[in-house]
C-alpha cells in the first residue's frame, strides 16, 4: 500500500505538467527523479547503520530482522 501511495506520489507531477513545455516536462521528470534517488539513498544509509549495530552486537537478531523489513516495505528497490 505505502508503495502505491509513494508511487502516485511521485507520478503526480508528471499528470499536471502534459499542458506545460517540454522544458517544464524535462525538469519535472529530473526532480522526481532526484527525489526518488535521495530517498532510496537515505534507506540504502538505513541498512547500512542497521547492519553495522547488528554487527557490533547492539542489536539483536529479531530486531535486526524487524528494522530491515519495515525499510525493505518503504523502498521501492529493496
Amino acid at each position: 500500500m505505502l508503495r502505491l501511495l509513494i508511487i502516485a506520489l511521485v507520478s503526480m507531477p508528471l499528470a499536471f505538467s502534459v499542458g506545460c513545455s517540454r522544458e517544464m516536462v524535462g525538469g519535472a521528470a529530473l526532480g522526481v527523479g532526484a527525489a526518488g534517488a535521495v530517498y532510496e539513498y537515505s534507506n540504502k544509509e538505513k541498512l547500512k547503520d542497521l547492519e553495522n549495530d547488528y554487527e557490533s552486537g547492539k542489536i539483536n537478531r529479531d530486531e535486526y530482522d524487524r528494522r530491515k523489513k519495515e525499510i525493505e516495505d518503504k523502498s521501492l528497490l529493496y
